[in-house]
């Protein structure tokens, strides 16, 4: 559209019409009640102190709409009440156990609590962005090898990038992969940002070194001149072979995890109730034998069973 003499050269320009689905416009990402308060309490505190690029790098990659100052605001509101409600707790039951005569317990618990409740709280919420990061990153790499599947078949239909990564982002099969694809589209339709730097732009952010690799390799394609259904094509097979030897290493852990299972949680603690139980007959071990008969059979048996199902469960579900 060509600027007239009557019109001036900003109101020439061509505005870029952004359509979007029913129910699907953006919207600002809100604090809850407490995370104001904690912001509004905290927040000279929190400006005060130098900006820490690790943990903002972690609430993007984790997907966690919140800025790294107002987290941080959050973990030092949070610990606080912790330690209030700890140091009350720890007191009460200190003083219980006191009073009924269990004088050691009692000051354990009476100091123990207030300590680590805090100290736990603080640390264990600064570590959950990196961790959800990795659980993100780890849920990537399932899927992205039927997702490479997805990409080489729409390549092979000579799809344009954009829209390879659009159909990709609608297909919730693929999980964190979807994801991933969505902001792409996101950069590119909302923000108005071309697809290579989008692409660009999602592999800084993406939690999984595998998907990074495949979305720079892709920028360097195209870049260079390269053609882009033979990459995808390339890395569909190649994630194909690696998630067959990634499921073939897991089997073998879980077959490994089956004999020591075996060793370990059934034939060990049998031994050892029935060597506890001839000592305690042949050598008058008295009560104690019988505690050490009751630890096995009420603690060590239970825990260790639940513990080798739940990793076995863990295991399984990577496999899925």
């Amino acid at each position: 559209m060509a600027a007239t003499p009557d019109q001036p050269d900003d109101e020439a320009t061509e505005v870029r019409t952004v359509r979007l689905k029913r129910s699907g416009e953006p919207a600002h990402s809100t604090l809850s009640a407490f995370q104001r308060w904690a912001w509004r309490t905290f927040r000279n505190r929190v400006l005060g102190r130098p900006p820490d690029p690790v943990l903002e790098e972690n609430l993007v990659k984790a997907h966690m709409r919140i800025r790294a100052d107002e987290y941080v605001a959050t973990v030092y509101a949070t610990t606080i009440v912790v330690a209030a409600v700890t140091i009350v707790v720890g007191i009460g039951v200190g003083l219980l156990l006191v009073l009924s005569g269990q004088l050691i317990f009692g000051l354990l618990i009476g100091i123990a609590l207030p300590i680590v409740g805090p100290v736990g709280t603080y640390f264990g919420m600064l570590s959950t962005p990196g961790s959800t990061a990795k659980t993100r990153g780890r849920k990537i790499d399932l899927k992205i090898s039927a997702a490479m599947s997805f990409v080489s078949a729409m390549a092979s239909a000579d799809v344009n990038v954009d829209q390879i990564f659009k159909e990709l982002g609608r297909q919730k099969i693929y999980g964190e992969v979807a994801e991933e694809a969505a902001w792409i589209t996101r950069d590119t339709e909302l923000l108005g940002v071309d697809i290579l730097t989008a692409i660009r732009n999602g592999a800084q952010r993406s939690p999984s070194k595998r998907f990074q690799d495949f979305l720079q390799g892709v920028v360097t394609t195209a870049t260079s001149g390269g053609q882009l259904k033979p990459y995808f094509l390339l890395k569909a097979e190649q994630y194909e072979r690696e998630n067959k030897l990634a499921q073939l290493q897991r089997v073998e852990t879980m077959g490994l995890l089956a004999e020591t299972f075996v060793t370990v949680v059934v034939a060990f603690p049998l031994f050892l109730v029935i060597i506890i139980a001839i000592f305690a007959v042949i050598g008058g071990g008295g009560t104690f034998m019988i505690d050490v008969l009751w630890g096995i059979v009420g603690a060590m048996i239970p825990l260790s069973q639940f513990g080798f199902i739940f990793f076995m469960y863990t295991l399984a579900q990577e496999m899925m």
